[in-house]
Formats: structure tokens, C-alpha cells, sequence
């Protein structure tokens, strides 16, 4: 699922809180066979098609006014912060559900099935 969103997404970006995530995450992957090794290489897939965003003052400060004054955790305030200062109209995530969010962000769970 995620591979096909990805090689679909033609106007995409590639948030560096994301990326840091990926390869945090992609450790519980090792019995798997997916080593670290791999998600770097991976990693480097995608730097290669998306740009990186990284932290600005003004995404620190949206991300401070979503945190303090709407309830967001630090973390899930970087993201839609970076998002909505990048201009970004789509964030896929499971983790953000039932969100609202400032702006013309739009939080799609890729695993929901529609309808």
C-alpha cells in the first residue's frame, strides 16, 4: 500500500521529520529481513524523487500555536505545521484520525477503506 502511494504521488514531498521516523521505525523490521542498511537505501530512493522540507522558524511557530492552542502532541504538530507552511493539501497518515486541521489540509488514512 504505501509503495503504491508513493509511486503514484506526482506533487509529493518528503517531510525530514518523516524520514527520520522511517528509518527509526524500519529497526523493527530486521527479523524481517528489511536491515538498517536497507531503509537508508531506501531512504535515499526517495530523496532521489521528493524534495526535503526541513524545520523552519515559521513551521515552529505554527507548530507551537497547533500544539498549545489546539491540542496537537509536539510531534504530530511538526508534521502538519511543516505541511500546511509547504503548502501540502493531502498528508496520508493512520496515526492522525478524525483531525481537524487548520487550513487546507486534508489527513487521508490510506489503510481506510472508502465508503
Amino acid at each position: 500500500m504505501a509503495l503504491d502511494l508513493v509511486s503514484s504521488a506526482a506533487d509529493s514531498a518528503l517531510l525530514w521529520q518523516v524520514a527520520c521516523e522511517f528509518v527509526a521505525a524500519s529497526r523493527t523490521l530486521k527479523s524481517q529481513g528489511f536491515t538498517t542498511a536497507d531503509a537508508w537505501g531506501r531512504l535515499a530512493d526517495y530523496l532521489a524523487i521528493f524534495p526535503l522540507i526541513v524545520p523552519t522558524a515559521g513551521m515552529l511557530e505554527r507548530a507551537r500555536i497547533l500544539h498549545a492552542e489546539d491540542g496537537w502532541s509536539f510531534w504530530d504538530a511538526m508534521i502538519v505545521a511543516a505541511c500546511l507552511e509547504c503548502g501540502v493539501t493531502r498528508l496520508y497518515s493512520e496515526d492522525l484520525p478524525g483531525r481537524a486541521v487548520r487550513g487546507p489540509l486534508k489527513v487521508v488514512n490510506p489503510f481506510l477503506q472508502p465508503g
